[in-house]
This record gives C-alpha cells, sequence and structure tokens, in this order.
C-alpha cells in the first residue's frame, strides 16, 4: 500500500512551450551507457541532483538493464537498487519530479510510495497484470512504450508488417487499454521505443516521422540517447563518446514533435532544447 498520497504529476507532463528534459539513473552494474557508474546509491543521488542542477525537469531512475540481450534481475534486487535512491533524493529535492523505469508493480509501488510520481514501463503495461491496476490507483503518470518481444529477444528478429505503423497501432491500442481502465488520458504519454527491437535504420525513420503519431493526441517521449545506431553513424563503439551525436537526435527529435527527450548527459541536452525550441516559436524568450 502507499504510505502517503502522491503529488500531482500535471506539472511534470502539462504541454508549455518548451520540450522537457528527463535525466536518466540506471542503478545497474552493465549499464550500456555507462558500464555501472551509477550502480553505488550515493553515485546514484549525487548524479541527479547534478543532472536536476543542470535544468533536469524529470529524473529516471532504473534498476534492472534493457540493453539488447540483457537478463531480468529478480524483484528483491530492483527494490534494493531503486526505492532507496528515490527516497534520498525526493528527501534532498523535495519538489523533483523522478520517475521509475520498471516493468514489475512491486517495484513500481515501493518507488511510488518513495517518493516518485511517474511509472515508465518499456513493456507499455504489458508484463505485469497488477501494473494497470496500480497505475489507476496510485494517480501516477504513465510512460507506455513500445518494444519488440523482451530486452533478451528484441534485436534477434526484427519483423514488422508495416513500419512504423504497426508501433502505431500499438501505441493506440494500449492507450485505448489504458483509458477503458479508467486512467486519465492526461496521464499518458507515449514512446516509440527507439532501439528497442528497431534496426538502426528504423530508428531514424521514427525520429524523423515523430509527426506520424501526433494524431494520438499524447505527448511523445524520445530516447536516443548514446544509442548504438548513433555509434554506427559517427564510428564511436563507446556509449559515453556519443553525447553531440545524442544532442543532434534530440534536436531533430524536438524539431518533428519530441514533448520529453530522455538523455544522459543533461547539461548538453537542455542547451539542445533550449535552441530548438527558440527556433520552432521563431523567438528567443519565452
Amino acid at each position: 500500500m502507499l504510505s502517503r498520497p502522491l503529488p500531482l504529476i500535471r506539472t511534470a507532463f502539462e504541454p508549455g512551450p518548451y520540450t522537457l528534459v528527463m535525466g536518466v539513473i540506471n542503478t545497474t552494474p552493465d549499464s550500456f551507457s555507462d558500464g555501472g557508474a551509477h550502480f553505488e546509491p550515493e553515485h546514484a543521488v549525487a548524479a541527479a541532483i547534478r543532472m536536476l542542477d543542470a535544468g533536469a525537469h524529470i529524473i529516471d531512475v532504473g534498476g534492472e538493464s534493457t540493453r539488447p540481450g540483457s537478463l531480468p534481475v529478480d524483484t528483491d534486487e530492483e527494490l534494493r537498487r531503486t526505492a532507496p535512491v528515490i527516497r534520498e533524493i525526493q528527501g534532498l529535492r523535495p519538489d523533483s519530479v523522478i520517475s521509475i523505469d520498471t516493468r514489475r508493480s512491486e517495484v513500481a509501488e515501493a518507488a511510488l510510495d518513495a517518493g516518485a510520481q511517474i511509472i515508465n514501463d518499456v513493456s507499455g503495461f504489458r508484463d505485469d497484470p497488477e501494473m494497470m491496476e496500480l497505475a489507476l490507483r496510485s494517480g501516477a503518470g504513465l510512460i507506455v512504450m513500445h518494444m519488440l518481444g523482451t530486452p533478451k529477444t528484441m534485436q534477434q528478429e526484427i519483423l514488422y508488417d508495416s513500419f512504423p505503423h504497426d508501433i502505431y497501432h500499438f501505441l493506440r491500442e494500449r492507450i485505448l487499454k489504458l483509458e477503458q481502465a479508467g486512467i486519465a488520458p492526461d496521464k499518458i504519454v507515449i514512446d516509440p521505443g527507439i532501439g528497442f527491437g528497431k534496426t538502426f535504420d528504423q530508428n531514424l525513420v521514427l525520429i524523423n516521422r515523430l509527426d506520424f503519431f501526433r494524431d494520438l493526441r499524447k505527448p511523445l517521449c524520445l530516447g536516443a540517447s548514446r544509442k548504438a545506431f548513433l555509434g554506427k553513424i559517427l564510428d564511436l563503439p563507446t556509449p559515453t563518446e556519443r553525447d553531440l551525436g545524442t544532442v543532434a537526435a534530440v534536436t531533430a527529435g524536438i524539431l518533428r514533435g519530441a514533448d520529453i527527450v530522455r538523455v544522459h548527459d543533461v547539461a548538453s541536452a537542455v542547451q539542445a532544447c533550449k535552441v530548438a525550441d527558440a527556433i520552432l516559436r521563431e523567438r528567443v524568450s519565452l
């Protein structure tokens, strides 16, 4: 049970004249992006505070690697990695907005109880039948992502009947399912799942055609940061060297309709967002 009422998350997803920046904190020893730099709780909390100071609007905490080929961790370990970190961030920055990146309702509930306000489920709220009920009961914000298969299998056989239409129809079906369950429409954000069961070229299609998803009438989250397709384009096998490439992907995504960008290097993304947003509104000031 949630031990206290949750704060409203409207300010996290409320449409405005600027793009929201979500900073990624992976509390895993095998993160693809940083090699486990945030595995120790004190390192994760310190990194989150630096992200908030750099301008992050949301901090996304995850305790299970979802890189291609990764295996699931047990629930107790995922709980151990995430809830204390979220509680500490909230204690230091009570006004911060935090999302929990998980496919398990037990982990999500503990994270919400610790102070998170958003559930970011890479399975699109399919893996755990209790997750949708928790979402309804808690009033949390939801990020619904498309993934082909599971993290272990998603890059093994990439087949679609029609791309990107299959992604569109999946997201539409999930929106309908959530809203029919009683989830408020303004609680839902959609994410086409860059790198989650897509070829390198398909990732580029999704970024270039983000506006294809606009008539679903939901904010769009783009998670392209440091991913392998950038390494292929730039010939940079080390993920931490791809932050300039990430800035380019972020900028392209914003110009195509992204409302939230999920990144590892918050400072550079904040600058990219400010410039891209100014270009879109064709004036410097808000």
